[in-house]
């Protein structure tokens, strides 16, 4: 029996990475003619283009509103598109589980598993990850339609009870192979034996952090020791390459737009400059990575400050808010960082925060779910032989 998988997510890199990670850990303990996976997700997000290993069907969504306006009728029209070509792909497609991992195109493909499994024409288990410490709107519509919900934190159990099950997030099978600092340096084409500030704003880049970024290298010098990887996002690229051909005197920065694989950058790093997504802290603890996590602070429910305040309070982050960032913040708290021992409890204490293997886990959940299945076909045909 082939085991058949449909993901859906999408919009942020921090929806899509973990599908990639479970489908990574399938693909390892699975033969190729034994499981096969399709990809659900939004034509406009990022998943169009960060998605190159899974079969993509695009599915029409669009947020869902907190408040009655004018575009709440735009927005019902969306989502019931959705739910009909979803409904038609799941139906052709024939999966055993069904597995959102955040953003709205989740809700209409859950909807539609959750159509087709009352009519009887599909029989998936639905899951729901939920690798934030609160979930967000859509994650609470969706918690009545689906059977687990697979969280990074117990005190998710407040919001989804009984259906939690803790497994952590699951991390890209590349981040958790150990690599050495300097060879990951000198691929990046950095100085191996320097100090290495590694700054990335998120799969979409994070105009403060740039511009405060801009601000340090252009008005500060970094010193003799240090150099910085900067990581702008594609939208900002152009506007930093203006900015950064003014570089203080010595400083060495290498700019790019984006790393299709962020491992060699976590290596790399002393200190890495972020948001405080729940992806990316999963990688920070996973690398064992210390941190200055700048909350994007217009996230829904507030996700990425909850989250940096669990990454502070165990010592493995500096937390920085947003409207307060400026190139001469970075600047003293890099130095607080970098120039004591600091740096090396934060290191220690991001490793202690590292999820145990998420990806096993949820393989784990997932065969469970399979075999709860057989079990339960084998008692129908008792029944009614």
């Amino acid at each position: 029996m082939k085991l058949r998988i449909a993901f859906t997510g999408g919009g942020t890199g921090g929806h899509v990475y973990p599908a990639l990670a479970i489908d990574d850990e399938l693909h390892a303990q699975y033969r190729p003619d034994a499981y096969e996976a399709r990809f659900f997700g939004n034509r406009d997000g990022l998943e169009a283009t960060l998605v190159k290993t899974i079969p993509l069907t695009f599915v029409p969504s669009a947020p869902l509103q907190r408040s009655l306006s004018l575009s709440t009728l735009r927005t019902v029209f969306a989502n019931a598109a959705g739910v009909v070509r979803a409904l038609d792909a799941l139906a052709r497609f024939k999966p055993m589980w069904v597995v959102a991992t955040g953003g709205y195109v989740c809700f209409p493909v859950v909807v539609a598993a959750r159509i087709l499994r009352l009519l009887r024409i599909i029989r998936p288990r639905i899951a729901l990850l939920e690798i934030n410490v609160t979930p967000g709107l859509t994650n609470r519509l969706l918690k009545p339609l689906v059977d687990e919900v697979w969280t990074t934190y117990a005190a998710s159990e407040r919001s989804f009870g009984a259906k939690t099950v803790v497994t952590g997030a699951p991390v890209r099978a590349s981040l958790r192979i150990a690599k050495d600092a300097a060879s990951a340096r000198d691929r990046l084409g950095l100085d191996p034996d320097r100090t290495t500030i590694v700054v990335m704003g998120g799969s979409q880049g994070a105009r403060s952090i740039n511009e405060a970024v801009a601000a340090l290298v252009t008005r500060r010098t970094l010193g003799e020791r240090w150099q910085l990887l900067h990581v702008s996002g594609e939208r900002d690229y152009t506007y930093m390459q203006a900015e950064e051909r003014e570089l203080a005197a010595g400083n060495r920065v290498k700019l790019v737009p984006y790393l299709d694989d962020p491992a060699d950058a976590y290596a790399a790093a002393d200190v890495v400059i972020a948001r405080a997504g729940a992806s990316t802290l999963a990688e920070l603890a996973v690398t064992g990575t210390p941190s200055i996590l700048i909350p994007y602070p217009f996230a829904a429910e507030q996700h990425q400050a909850h989250n940096a305040a669990l990454f502070e309070e165990a010592g493995a982050a500096v937390v920085l808010k947003d409207a307060e960032i400026d190139g001469d913040r970075l600047w003293w708290t890099l130095r607080e960082v970098l120039e004591t021992d600091r740096v090396v409890a934060m290191r220690r204490a991001a490793r202690s925060l590292a999820p145990r293997n998420a990806g096993a886990a949820i393989v784990a959940r997932i065969e469970a779910g399979l075999a709860a299945r057989v079990a339960e076909d084998a008692k129908a045909n008792d029944l009614h032989p």
